[in-house]
């Protein structure tokens, strides 16, 4: 293998700006040379002996063998233990050792110590724990509401259409004119029922969803907006019409919901635009209204927009926001396809 000589110039640069501790000590664990880093990590101090680690303090020594272990074996690729640090406190660390220079005169040996903080791996498994419980709180929010949403459609408003008919067959036979009256208020108020649990029952989870898919049911969803507010002008754009996997239709359609009820609730909008474009391996959506915008620094911890944020990095996708008060508000999301094993919702 060809060696590769790194430059001194490069060689300060990288020891200053290098994330990991370097710190040169002799065989007293005296520091004779250290980075900016492991003075952060320790604060530690040029002439300071390095402490014992957690390990160290009790382990079990041989006649004649160093009690800290790394100095013991000369050379250790990685040892993991917990390293007193400044105010007394004690911080896991992954070190690794190796001799650097021995006096064949004095026997007097120079050790690299080089800590690596593994409170920064722990924040990052903590943070892949916590999207893997986000993620599974969704599918378990989606499976239910799947669930739901079949047994309003199948069950509660099979019965009450059950009902209607029996009703329809009541009336036939009644001649009372003010009970007939009555009867008709009963059943009027019965289809605003069905009429609502129909609704529920979308709002859960829309049949068309499963069966058609993404674009025929944003589509839907944009006609009942235009029936909701017939001022305002609105319109979806699409390059494609061809099913996507389950788990990114399900949740571009909950961003696509929320951005819309969103418009309606707060943006008092003229104009808003949904588009959905497949390029090359990934899906583009961008919802843009005209409406009055906002200070992204005063809401962008808000609910609404927290939760469009997961959904779309549940799916590996990238989630940015851009509004400016009286200037709307554009939300821009670009989705992965396909997706990596192990990325679902059913």
């Amino acid at each position: 293998m060809k060696s590769f000589n790194i430059p001194n110039k490069y060689l300060k640069q990288i020891l200053e700006n290098i994330q990991d501790g370097i710190i040169v000590m002799d065989q007293n664990r005296k520091i004779l040379a250290m980075n900016p880093s492991a003075h952060r990590l320790t604060g530690w101090h040029l002439g300071d002996c390095v402490p014992y680690c957690s390990f160290c303090e009790t382990r079990d020594t041989g006649p004649g063998e160093d009690k800290c272990y790394l100095i013991a074996h000369d050379e250790v690729p990685y040892f993991l233990s917990q390293m007193p640090v400044y105010h007394g406190e004690k911080i896991d660390v992954e070190m690794s050792t190796a001799l650097m220079f021995q006096d064949s005169e004095t026997n007097q040996k120079e050790y690299l110590l080089v800590l690596r903080d593994q409170t920064l791996r722990q924040k990052e498994e903590e943070v892949k724990l916590s999207k893997k419980m986000i993620k599974k709180l969704i599918e378990a929010q989606e499976n239910e509401h799947k669930r739901l949403a079949q047994e309003l459609h199948d069950g509660v408003s099979q019965s009450l259409y059950t009902i209607s008919v029996a009703m329809e067959a009541v009336e036939s036979r009644v001649k009372d004119e003010q009970l007939l009256a009555y009867l008709n208020e009963v059943r009027d108020e019965l289809e605003h029922v069905m009429s609502d649990i129909k609704s529920y029952s979308y709002q859960l989870r829309p049949q068309s969803l499963d069966s058609l898919g993404l674009i025929p049911t944003v589509q839907t969803v944009i006609q009942s907006v235009k029936r909701s507010r017939p001022d305002m002008k609105i319109k979806l754009e699409s390059n494609f019409n061809e099913r996507l996997p389950a788990v990114v239709e399900i949740n571009l359609y909950r961003v696509i919901q929320e951005g819309l009820h969103n418009i309606l609730k707060y943006a008092d909008a003229r104009k808003a635009v949904v588009s959905l474009n497949k390029e090359d391996h990934q899906i583009n959506l961008l919802i843009k209204d005209n409406g009055k915008g906002f200070n992204l620094d005063q809401v962008k911890q808000g609910l609404g927009i927290q939760h469009m944020r997961e959904r779309i990095e549940q799916i590996e996708g990238e989630f940015f926001i851009l509004s400016e008060p009286g200037r709307g508000t554009m939300i821009r999301a670009r989705i992965p396809l396909p997706l990596k094993e192990g990325v679902h919702i059913d």
